[in-house]
């Protein structure tokens, strides 16, 4: 049984570590870094530079150095291939599973690519990976497996233990043993404590259970998290369109799936746009978050052309301008509040899930109740606190009302439609939502302004 290190990365020993590698202290690393999660290892690269990292890859037993490429993130990964030659490429990949290799090549551009494979010293791995290649990379096939373990239902349970004996060399954890037919077709499952307390000669069709959840090669990986989440699986079976077993998915590679839908989600609604991480570079990380920052600079030049267009009505009633970040900031939240409270229904979707109208009609009674709520207090304080005229706390309790509708409306309807049009809801949370409320908001203000003030 292999004992893990506990491992804690410190400031004094990444720096004796850098030491190691200038003075080519091999026994140091292999030492420091002997039985310590690859995990932990891959952390500790990513505080070296590209040269240090590949010196201690080098100097680490070849299939340790496999698992830690698989815990390194994508950009890194590709920096860290570039270093590499094809052969050591390809030897890498033979000492992964299918799926991590297949997620390897797939940074590699197609030269690359078809330069590696022609490497391989493994004809079942090479068959496994260039198979996993054809699938679209967010579908059950892309994140699918090829290793895994079957058996035939006209086995008896001899058969099957031995099977089990030579499959599971290439299989890191077993979760089901799914039962096929001559065709390779999906039967069913059987557990191994059914095989273990079945006599030698029991067949397997009389011991495993043909209720079995499968997902096609096409689902989109989404899908499948969700129906792993739903039955609380381990592992699920992928089959192809004539039901044959195709591969399988593990549930470590669904907490990869949800992290990353989550890490896009958040992206999208902070206004980032493509797979960024902080880690990337300046030019990387500019590109991704300026379009969305030109859109709100774009918002606010036009929102200071409706504040001048109400610049007369600005010089009578100086107030009114105090009151203007009250009211942007209002229906900015109550936009990305709104936003958020839908996108995450449809993220999580029931067959019991209500209608669009229902959704909005709901949504709308909780901004007439935010929206009396809060324009009743702002009456209040702009009235007997800051002692304006109870026409003018009329004027900016009724805009703030109007401006907590509009924005919930807008909260609500915009992720429903970018929905409808299969376009990610999340980045309906971002500047989107808050640009567009912004400049109602002030427009809406303004409007009930000149009609209460005369302006």
């Amino acid at each position: 049984m292999e004992i893990i290190k506990q491992f804690e990365l410190s400031k004094e020993y990444l720096e004796s570590l850098q030491q190691a590698i200038e003075s080519q202290d091999l026994d140091f690393i292999q030492e420091s870094l002997d039985g310590v999660n690859v995990a932990d290892i891959a952390a500790v690269l990513d505080e070296l530079s590209m040269e240090e990292s590949i010196y201690v890859l080098r100097a680490l037993p070849q299939q340790t150095a496999a698992d830690i490429l698989i815990e390194l993130d994508d950009n890194t990964l590709f920096r860290v291939l570039k270093e590499y030659s094809e052969p050591e490429i390809a030897s890498y990949i033979e000492l992964m599973d299918s799926d991590d290799g297949a997620d390897m090549l797939k940074l590699l551009g197609e030269r690359e690519r078809e330069e590696v494979i022609s490497h391989f010293q493994d004809k079942l791995k090479s068959e496994q990976v260039l198979d996993l290649l054809r699938y679209e990379e967010d579908t059950a096939g892309g994140i699918m497996a090829k290793e895994f373990i079957r058996a035939n239902k006209n086995w008896n349970v001899i058969q099957t233990i031995n099977e089990i004996r030579r499959q599971a060399e290439n299989v890191e954890k077993i979760f089901s043993i799914y039962v096929v037919n001559n065709r390779q077709q999906l039967l069913g499952r059987v557990s191994l404590k059914r095989i273990i307390l079945a006599g030698e000669n029991t067949k397997i069709e009389d011991i495993y259970e043909e209720e079995v959840i499968s997902v096609p090669t096409y689902m989109d990986q989404e899908e499948v998290a969700s129906i792993m989440r739903k039955y609380d699986l381990e592992s699920v079976p992928v089959i192809n369109a004539k039901n044959k077993l195709v591969g399988r998915i593990t549930v470590d590679d669904i907490l990869d799936v949800v992290q990353e839908e989550a890490d896009e989600d958040i992206q999208a609604m902070a206004g980032i746009s493509g797979d960024i991480e902080e880690s990337d570079s300046i030019f990387m990380i500019t590109k991704a978050r300026l379009p969305w920052l030109l859109i709100g600079v774009m918002g606010g030049l036009m929102g200071a052309k409706i504040i001048g267009f109400f610049e007369d009505g600005l010089n009578k009633y100086l107030a009114l301008a105090s009151f203007i970040p009250l009211v942007a900031a209002t229906g900015g939240n109550v936009g990305i509040q709104a936003s958020s409270l839908i996108v995450q229904s449809l993220a999580s979707k029931s067959v019991f899930d209500d209608t669009p109208f229902q959704r909005f009609f709901k949504g709308l009674m909780i901004a007439l109740i935010n929206g009396v709520v809060l324009g009743a207090f702002v009456f209040l304080v702009v009235v007997f606190l800051y002692g304006f005229e109870p026409i003018f706390g009329v004027t900016v309790g009724i805009a703030l009302f109007c401006v907590v509708l509009l924005a919930s409306f807008m909260g609500t309807v915009t992720p429903l439609v970018l929905n409808r049009f299969g376009i990610n809801p999340a980045i309906a949370s971002g500047p989107f939502i808050t640009t567009t409320n912004d400049l109602l908001g002030l427009a809406v203000y303004f409007g009930v302004a000149m009609l209460l003030l005369n302006l």
